[in-house]
């Protein structure tokens, strides 16, 4: 998750000015958060303030249905609450839309930052089962994409 960040901010001055070359320096002033960024944080918010809602079972077998529905509720308002915080960093129209209504509605995006936001899974989960599931909680914004990116998640594992 860190790392998805780092890269994140490191090449947002080459999201519109493609660079083909290794030889670059890591941080300069134009670098800085993207909308990538701050939706992976506030998946992060949503998968912390779940599991202190609702802990995993004792018996090892991880979490129940409960446990997922509620964090796909925390993630919308977190993504919601957190994106509205930082509204110029480069959000999609479509998206833009999404995080400033109060009544959110899906609309499959396909935007490349469901791989990234789905990051605090690994670094939360305690299983590799616990990760996938984690990856497939529902954004109610890109259903589909979502679905994608777990079976991408499964193939690495």
């Amino acid at each position: 998750m860190l790392g998805a960040i780092i890269g994140d901010i490191v090449g947002s001055r080459f999201e519109f000015h493609n660079h083909r070359n290794k030889d670059f320096e890591l941080f300069t002033d134009s670098c800085q958060p993207t909308d990538d960024s701050v939706m992976t944080l506030a998946v992060a918010k949503a998968i912390i303030e779940a599991e202190k809602i609702k802990e995993p079972s004792i018996v090892g077998s991880g979490y129940d249905s409960d446990y997922y529905s509620l964090l796909e509720n925390m993630t919308v308002k977190y993504m919601q609450e957190i994106g509205r915080k930082y509204p110029s960093c480069g959000y999609g129209g479509m998206f833009s839309q999404w995080v400033f209504n109060d009544e959110p509605e899906p609309y499959n995006s396909y935007s490349n930052g469901a791989a990234m936001r789905v990051s605090p899974a690994g670094y939360a989960a305690r299983t590799e089962s616990e990760a996938s599931r984690l990856c497939g909680v529902r954004m109610s914004f890109e259903e589909e994409y979502v679905k994608n990116i777990v079976r991408r998640f499964e193939l690495n594992l």
